[in-house]
C-alpha cells in the first residue's frame, strides 16, 4: 500500500469548499496552522480564516489549494535619526 503524505503545509493558502451541512461556516480563504494525523476518514487540518481570524479543523477533502505559502511581511525598518545641521 503507497504511504500516504498531507496534500497542504502548514503557512499555505487554501480555500474551502463547504459540503451542504457547512452553511454556517464562512466561505473563502483560509491558512494552514497544523497539519493532523491520519485519521480513518483521511486527513485534517486546523485552519484561520485569513479575513475573521477564527480557526476550525477540516478535512483535506474539503480544500483546494490557494495562492501559495505566506510569507510574512517584515515590520518596518526604523527611520534613522536626523543629523542636527550646526
Amino acid at each position: 500500500m503507497p504511504q500516504q503524505h498531507h496534500k497542504f503545509t502548514v503557512g499555505q493558502e487554501v480555500s474551502f469548499l463547504p459540503s451542504a451541512s457547512d452553511f454556517n461556516v464562512p466561505r473563502g480563504t483560509y491558512r494552514i496552522v497544523r497539519q493532523l494525523p491520519l485519521e480513518s476518514s483521511g486527513y485534517a487540518y486546523r485552519v484561520k480564516n485569513v479575513n475573521d481570524g477564527h480557526e476550525r479543523i477540516i478535512a483535506e477533502s474539503q480544500l483546494a489549494a490557494g495562492s501559495g505559502l505566506w510569507v510574512p511581511t517584515p515590520p518596518p525598518r526604523p527611520a534613522a535619526p536626523a543629523k542636527s545641521r550646526r
